[in-house]
C-alpha cells in the first residue's frame, strides 16, 4: 500500500527515523560517499508546481539526482492540467509513468484529490494548509544544533500559516514545547491545533497559542518566523503589514530569548518586515544551514516513501 506525505501527521510514527536518516545522508555526502546513496536508480519523480519555488524545487530535483533517479519539473502551463484536465485524471496518468509525485498546490483540497487518485506516493511540497517537507528539515536543523528536542522551547512569531501549522504538529510529535504568537484572527488552523494538543499530551510537551510575542519568545531556545504575506495573499499586503508590525523579530524582541537562541526562517525572507537584517545575519541565525538541510530531508523523505 502506498504511503503519502500530505500532513506532518502522516509521518508522526516515523518522524524521528526520517530525521536520523536525513542526518546520516548528509554525513555520508560530506564524507564523499555519493555513490552509496544511489538507492533510487531508475526511479522517476514528477514535480507539479502551481506556485514559484527556489528551495523546494531545487532540493527535490538535486535530491532525486543524487539518489540515482530522475526528476521532471511540470508547470501547469506546460501540462493539460492548465487547459482543463482534472487533477484526478492527471494523477491517474502520471501514476502510470512515475514512482512518486511532488505537488505544490494553491489549495489543500487539490492536494487531497491528487493523492486520492494517484497510485504512487504523493508528497506535499506546500499548500495553503501545511508545508511538511520544510518542517522535517527544520527539525533536522534543531537536532543538529541542540542534540535533542525534549525540553526545548520553540517560539514561532507571526502568521499562523501553513508553516506554523506543520511546525506545531512537528514540535508536538518530537516532544518540543512550542509557543505560537500571532495577531488575533491569524491563529494556526483550529482543527490542526486540536490534533497538535493531543499529540503533545502523548509526547509530554505543550502547544501554547498567544497574541503576545514577548510571552512566546521569553526564554526560548529557538525563535522562528515566516513572511507576513504568503503567495496568493498579495491583495491583503497593506493591511497585513500594519497588523503584523508588532510581531517583527528584532533586537528588542530577542532580548527575551535565551542568549544562545537560534533564529530560524524557512525563506525567502522579507528583510525589514518580519525580521531585521541584524537578526537574520547574526551569529544566532541558522537560516542557511536550515535551507541546506532541505536537500537532505527531501532525500530521506523520497527514500522512505518510494522504497516503502
Amino acid at each position: 500500500m502506498k504511503k503519502d506525505l500530505i500532513s506532518m501527521v502522516d509521518i508522526k510514527d516515523e518522524l524521528q527515523d526520517v530525521i536520523n536518516l536525513a542526518m546520516e545522508m548528509k554525513h555520508r555526502q560530506q564524507m564523499g560517499e555519493r555513490e552509496v546513496q544511489a538507492v533510487l536508480k531508475n526511479r522517476n519523480l514528477a514535480m507539479i508546481f502551481e506556485k514559484p519555488s527556489t528551495r523546494t524545487r531545487v532540493s527535490f530535483e538535486v535530491a532525486m539526482t543524487q539518489l540515482g533517479g530522475h526528476a521532471l519539473y511540470l508547470s501547469p502551463r506546460d501540462m493539460q492540467l492548465g487547459r482543463g484536465e482534472t487533477i484526478a485524471d492527471t494523477a491517474k496518468v502520471l501514476s502510470r509513468y512515475v514512482d512518486a509525485i511532488v505537488y505544490r498546490a494553491y489549495k489543500h483540497e487539490m492536494m487531497l484529490e491528487l493523492a486520492e487518485n494517484a497510485t504512487v506516493p504523493v508528497i506535499n511540497a506546500l499548500d495553503d494548509l501545511e508545508h511538511p517537507c520544510q518542517i522535517v528539515a527544520d527539525l533536522m536543523t534543531i537536532k543538529e544544533k541542540r542534540g535533542e528536542f525534549f525540553g526545548l522551547k520553540l517560539a514561532y512569531v507571526g502568521d499562523g500559516n501553513n508553516v506554523a501549522n506543520s511546525l506545531m504538529l512537528g514540535a508536538a510529535t518530537v516532544g518540543m514545547n512550542i509557543y505560537l504568537a500571532t495577531p488575533e484572527g491569524y491563529e494556526p488552523n483550529q482543527e490542526l491545533t486540536g490534533i497538535a494538543n493531543k499529540i503533545a499530551n502523548e509526547s509530554g510537551s505543550k502547544v501554547v497559542i498567544t497574541h503576545d510575542p514577548i510571552e512566546a519568545v521569553r526564554d526560548a531556545d529557538i525563535v522562528y518566523t515566516d513572511v507576513w504575506v504568503s503567495m496568493g495573499e498579495e491583495a491583503e499586503a497593506e493591511k497585513r503589514l500594519k497588523i503584523f508590525k508588532p510581531y517583527q523579530v528584532n533586537r528588542e524582541l530577542v532580548k527575551h530569548a535565551k542568549q544562545n537562541f537560534i533564529f530560524m526562517h524557512c525563506l525567502p525572507a522579507h528583510r525589514g518586515q518580519e525580521v531585521t537584517d541584524e537578526i537574520i545575519d547574526s551569529r544566532n541565525s541558522v537560516v542557511f544551514d536550515q535551507a541546506e538541510n532541505r536537500l537532505h530531508a527531501q532525500k530521506a523523505i523520497l527514500v522512505r516513501l518510494i522504497q516503502h
